[in-house]
């Protein structure tokens, strides 16, 4: 049977270890699973002979919970978890979450604000100049001057505030691996320079004289422009196979990034997988209820990195990067195996997924010896005429695990790309996916209708998802199935007007689509989307764009979207006669709203308004 790593220093004793090799600190309560990132570099570690001990959650109000192993013989290892702190601590909106589903019984407060820097300057009191080592989501997207959301202003690299030794970014199993090892070997930690997918500090006159310089942490703070150029070329040179060491200064230091680590090949991500994951929580969890974040993956499997989708508000394509690696079937069907032996399998797979469901080969030829294009996308506003479009692979792989004893079915809930689907010749996947893979509802991703603003997003048109759902309810109609499509939707994208909302609403009405739930664009660290966000400049064409900000925009922008929704009828009048479109409000068919009761709001008032400037009903050009 699986054993968790030890959690204490009895536990540490137990196993007859004097001391630990490594300390992981986590802000995630202790899941191992491989669906956490803390689970994989920890079983990473320990299949190469490491002794690991796991501090999850500490209190970091002083420095002595982070002494609960004693001093660890190499150094520490530190991670907010699975997603950036602010992140999981705050709303759009910067309210405080009511839950968090990486913490015991959904409690929320049990990490700090920026846990990475919080962390690490405890580990400085506790223990000096020992080594420490960041990575995962929130070290890997705020590696380089940033701007950050929640103070409204550009910080420093993470590793400036946080003072640790190296940054990993990406998924980070071969970073680790070789950092370990070389600490190991006894070679300082200031000397572990030249490790593919890390950062460091050096003073600038140690600074590489090769590779790319972005514009420096003062020019991004004093100069918009300046911070779209650094964005563009970091986001560029994100490519294992062509990209470049990049320079960024910050005063009288520099902080380097070496090029990208390669993605782990076929053979090293069935390594990984086969690890001996206990697959749930820690049992110290159980009194208060678990870890709720284990429910939506306990019987899910990943099966693949990476994805050249590439959406700008996505963080995956600047983490895991944008070339799509894959694991074997082999691999897939024992983990599989292994899921239909746990005691509370049903009989059903939730997921065989990951960034992008459908992707299990590289988009073209070309990239394999020449990377992917640069400041292009392989499959927006259009696919490239060179995607290999093939979904043969990924069904046998799914087929082969339908007929696995005691799986009732497969179901696919990662993120489909319809506009990768619509390219394939053979459509032997789609009508298997509405067949045996869709649990009633399938989600899928057009986040808005407007071609200007779907440009910003990097997304394909809506005449992809228009397609896509034809032929889908064709297919659940002839499988005599009643099966409906989830829109996700996004307001307030950079680029989105008011009138792009109301746009989206009426296609919406159009169409009879009510959605329950609506994402307000949330400016995360590290994106294309983001850099838009605060600068108010595309990167690749450092032309304006126009970004709502106020809270009343905002919010406008994303009542519309639920136009069908009563308690939000007050907002969406006001929208409404903000643009003009007073012809939206009355009881004809296209209309968003109705009249309040004894308004009378007819035809006369409506003309009234617009000989005084209103919208004519027609979308102004912009």
């Amino acid at each position: 049977m699986n054993e968790f790593l030890p959690i204490s220093y009895n536990e540490m004793k137990n196993r007859g270890w004097e001391e630990v090799d490594f300390v992981y600190v986590s802000g995630d309560a202790y899941v191992d699973h491989p669906s956490f990132g803390a689970s994989i570099i920890t079983r990473v570690l320990e299949s190469c002979g490491f002794r690991i001990g796991f501090l999850a959650q500490p209190d970091w109000h002083s420095k002595e919970a982070f002494m609960r192993f004693s001093r660890p013989k190499y150094g520490f290892l530190v991670s907010s978890g699975n997603i950036d702190s602010m992140v999981a601590h705050y709303t759009v909106a910067k309210r405080k979450r009511s839950t968090d589903a990486y913490s015991p019984g959904g409690k929320t407060g049990m990490r700090p604000d920026r846990a990475v820097i919080v962390y690490c300057n405890r580990i400085r009191e506790a223990y000096g100049d020992i080594p420490i080592i960041i990575g995962g989501l929130e070290a890997s997207l705020r590696r380089f001057a940033h701007y950050d959301y929640w103070d409204d202003s550009i910080r420093r690299s993470i590793l400036f505030d946080s003072g640790a030794d190296l940054l990993i970014y990406g998924m980070g199993e071969n970073q680790i691996s070789m950092i370990a090892e070389r600490l190991r070997d006894g070679e300082p930690v200031s000397a572990i320079r030249d490790i593919p997918g890390t950062c460091y500090i050096c003073d600038t006159k140690e600074t590489p004289l090769f590779g790319a310089e972005c514009p420096s942490f003062e020019n991004v703070c004093s100069s918009k422009k300046e911070y779209a150029i650094a964005c563009r070329i970091q986001q560029d040179e994100q490519d294992h196979i062509r990209g470049k060491l990049i320079k960024q200064r910050h005063g009288k230091k520099m902080l380097v990034q070496n090029p990208p680590m390669p993605p782990l090949t076929t053979e090293e991500l069935d390594r990984v997988y086969a690890l001996p994951y206990v697959r749930t929580y820690h049992p110290c969890y159980e009194e208060v209820g678990g870890i709720p974040g284990i429910e939506e993956v306990r019987f899910s499997i990943a099966h693949n990195r990476g994805c050249f989708g590439a959406c700008n508000f996505c963080s995956i394509a600047f983490h895991q990067g944008r070339f799509v690696t894959c694991r074997s079937h082999e691999s897939v069907i024992n983990e599989a195996k292994k899921l239909t032996e746990l005691p509370d399998f049903k009989g059903y797979i939730h997921d065989i997924g990951g960034p992008t469901a459908n992707f299990r080969l590289p988009s073209c030829e070309k990239q394999l010896k020449a990377g992917l294009c640069k400041g292009k996308k392989c499959l927006a506003p259009k696919p490239c005429p060179a995607l290999i479009a093939d979904h043969s692979d990924y069904l046998t792989l799914l087929r082969e695990v339908r007929k696995l004893p005691k799986v009732k079915k497969v179901f696919i809930r990662s993120g489909i790309r319809y506009d990768y689907m619509l390219k394939d010749k053979k459509d032997d996947f789609f009508k298997e996916l509405v067949r045996y893979h869709v649990s009633g509802q399938l989600k899928v991703a057009p986040e808005h209708c407007s071609a200007a603003v779907l440009d910003k997003m990097g997304k394909p048109h809506i005449e992809a998802y228009i397609e896509f759902s034809n032929r889908y309810f064709e297919l659940s109609k002839s499988n005599n199935k009643q099966q409906y499509l989830v829109p996700y939707l996004m307001s307030s994208h950079p680029g989105s007007t008011l009138e792009d909302a109301i746009e989206l609403a009426l296609f919406l009405k159009k169409r009879s689509i009510r959605p329950e739930q609506v994402q307000d664009f949330y400016p995360t660290p590290g994106t294309i989307s983001t850099c838009m966000f605060y600068t108010g400049l595309d990167p690749y064409t450092m032309k304006e764009v126009y970004v709502a900000k106020s809270p009343e925009e905002k919010a406008m922008q994303r009542a519309l979207l639920q136009y069908y929704d009563a308690s939000k009828r007050d907002i969406i009048e006001k929208a409404l006669k903000k643009a003009g479109r007073y012809d939206l409000i009355g009881t004809g068919e296209k209309c968003l709203i109705k009249p309040l009761p004894g308004n009378r709001f007819n035809q006369n008032q409506r003309n009234k308004k617009q000989n005084f400037g209103g919208h004519n009903g027609r979308k102004k050009k912009r």
